[in-house]
């Protein structure tokens, strides 16, 4: 999820499944890997909100100049799954001032609702199979994602992997794998992006949308593959993701981020109707026994 704007720590692990009528099957699609342990998950099954031991919430308006106001009420656990809400909703923005120069304040009005959650403080690792398993909207003006943040230094000398985002490219309906990392420039980052048209996916299957799918990230001290229903969509060497004080912030804890955005890289969404849901059935961390 890329930073535009703001420089928060905010990371992300995790895969996407299917439902049992329309969802991807592959052998990883259990709790058992060979040669791995699970060192920690969760499989949304209990309660009406996320796990307040393993997730917190942002909240208001936080970066890339994004229409939604996140807030928890957004995010609920039903039937098996975190359901994260995209709404269309007019209400008064608590932080307004008519002088600011600030986009976060000089909105009067908050249009659009939406959650983001993260294990930061909570949950963090160092290498291994982050799976998440998930099922995104494909509307206008949504922008769904699965990210991490290294734990250690700010935005981008922490590192950020984006193992899932799905937004417009030019105009086209896009799949991103990405990392970034520090460059020269203060706060300007470095990029190793993969983007693959949407049109690819629904070629091979008109379902795709209606579907679960599963997003994962192998992580080791050399490289991270980021894959799409086993197909690898990107690999990154990173003996090349040095920052310039020759820092590697992929050789150090990540935190996960899941979240849905609206607007800004996801486009105009005012032909769209709300609301609208991303659904992620597990997170599951795998680490080399």
């Amino acid at each position: 999820m890329k930073y535009l704007h703001l420089i928060v720590l905010l990371p992300l692990f995790l895969i996407f499944s299917c439902e049992s009528e329309s969802s991807y099957q592959d052998e990883d699609s259990n709790l058992n890997k060979e040669g791995y342990k699970l060192v920690w998950h969760d499989e949304f099954n209990k309660g009406g909100k996320p796990d307040s031991s393993n997730w917190s919430y942002e909240h208001g308006f936080v970066r890339n100049k994004e229409l939604q106001w996140y807030q928890e009420n957004n995010a609920t656990i039903k039937d098996g799954k975190l359901v994260i809400e995209g709404r269309r909703e007019r209400v008064q923005n608590p932080n307004y001032d008519a002088t600011s120069s600030d986009w976060r304040k000089k909105r009067k009005y908050v249009e659009y609702t939406s959650s983001s959650i993260n294990t930061s403080g909570k949950q963090k690792f160092k290498y291994g199979l982050i799976e998440v398993r998930a099922k995104i909207d494909t509307a206008s003006g949504l922008w769904p994602a699965i990210w991490t943040l290294g734990t250690q230094r700010g935005w981008p000398a922490n590192g950020e992997v984006d193992i899932m985002e799905f937004y417009k490219v030019d105009g086209q309906q896009t799949i991103l794998a990405n990392a970034a990392w520090a460059s020269e420039q203060k706060r300007e980052a470095l990029w190793d992006d993969q983007k693959v048209p949407f049109s690819k996916f629904l070629e091979e299957d008109l379902q795709w949308p209606q579907k679960f799918h599963i997003w994962k990230m192998d992580w080791t001290k050399d490289y991270m593959k980021l894959y799409l229903d086993n197909e690898l969509i990107n690999e990154i060497d990173l003996s090349k993701t040095l920052n310039p004080d020759g820092f590697n912030p992929f050789h150090q804890p990540h935190y996960i981020l899941l979240n849905l955005a609206l607007g800004s890289n996801g486009g105009n969404p005012s032909s769209t109707q709300f609301p609208k849901e991303y659904k992620i059935d597990y997170v599951r961390v795998y680490q080399k026994k």
